[in-house]
């Protein structure tokens, strides 16, 4: 998979509309969760592809927010930057790609917003999945668009 970090100005109008439908994929019909994803936040986002080698499909993907951009609905703190939107597409789970992702998003966090806390809504299910990565629960389970979510931080506590 080859990555690519790039800044909503600067996204290609072809990267934009595979990122979103992929989003759709997933999050809207897949999840069977009617909920409008184009929230505002993507205008001031780093947006990280991961794209297949050789044919340059977008295959997995993240939002990475700079501090003060967080969804406050699951008691996010907006001091933190945040990885949102985290997704690889479903032809291609099982297969160590979410793991790939999340440990270059980050690397890229580190690179851009250096040593802070990274915040994360997570999905309840993937839980294990996150602390596996390092993060830790912050709060309460809660509900976001009707799924359990839990606010999670990695990196050096403040």
């Amino acid at each position: 998979m080859n990555f690519t970090l790039t800044p909503f100005q600067e996204l290609p109008l072809e990267h934009l509309y595979q990122i979103m439908a992929l989003r759709q994929e997933v999050f809207v019909v897949e999840q069977n969760c009617p909920y409008l994803d184009a929230d505002g936040r993507d205008l001031s986002a780093w947006h990280l592809e991961g794209r297949e080698a050789g044919t340059g499909r977008l295959i997995a993907y993240a939002r990475l927010l700079p501090a003060g951009q967080v969804c406050p609905r699951g008691g996010g703190d907006e001091h933190y930057p945040s990885i949102g939107r985290v997704v690889v597409a479903p032809s291609h789970r099982g297969r160590g790609l979410g793991k790939l992702l999340m440990r270059r998003a980050l690397e890229e966090c580190r690179r851009l917003f250096g040593d802070a806390v990274i915040e994360i809504s997570a999905q309840k299910y993937l839980e294990r999945f996150y602390r596996d990565l390092g993060f830790v629960p912050t709060g309460k389970e809660y509900l976001e668009d009707g799924i359990p979510h839990l606010q999670m931080r990695w990196g050096r506590r403040p």
